[in-house]
């Protein structure tokens, strides 16, 4: 349970930083959320492929650290918000940029190199 913690603390803290220092497309679309979301799971594939052997590391990177930097509530809102503001086209982009786009930076990661 530390492990998981302490990670899900240090990934909230890097989600938190990066959403600061990201901006608002011009088109006002969650652009940093669908890139740490893209990151992560990218990086959530790898950590799998290198490190599955690795039982504390992967608990504290997988759950841990990349759990806390991905944000699937904040996915939520932000694609409820472009569906409440009929933004349908957005709204349509960002789920599926989102959900295939994870799946598929995922199984980049995992992807033998």
């Amino acid at each position: 349970m530390l492990l998981t913690s302490s990670g899900a603390a240090l990934g909230a803290i890097l989600r938190y930083l990066l959403t600061l220092a990201g901006k608002k497309t011009a088109w006002n679309w969650p652009l940093t959320t669908l890139l740490i979301n893209l990151t992560g799971a990218f990086m959530l594939g790898l950590a799998t492929h290198c490190l599955a052997s690795n039982s504390l590391l992967m608990t504290f990177l997988g759950p841990g650290v990349l759990g806390g930097y991905t944000t699937f509530s904040t996915y939520n809102v932000e694609l409820v918000t472009l569906i409440h503001s009929h933004r349908w086209r957005a709204a349509t982009g960002y789920a599926v940029l989102s959900l295939a786009g994870g799946l598929l930076a995922a199984a980049i990661g995992l992807a033998h190199w």
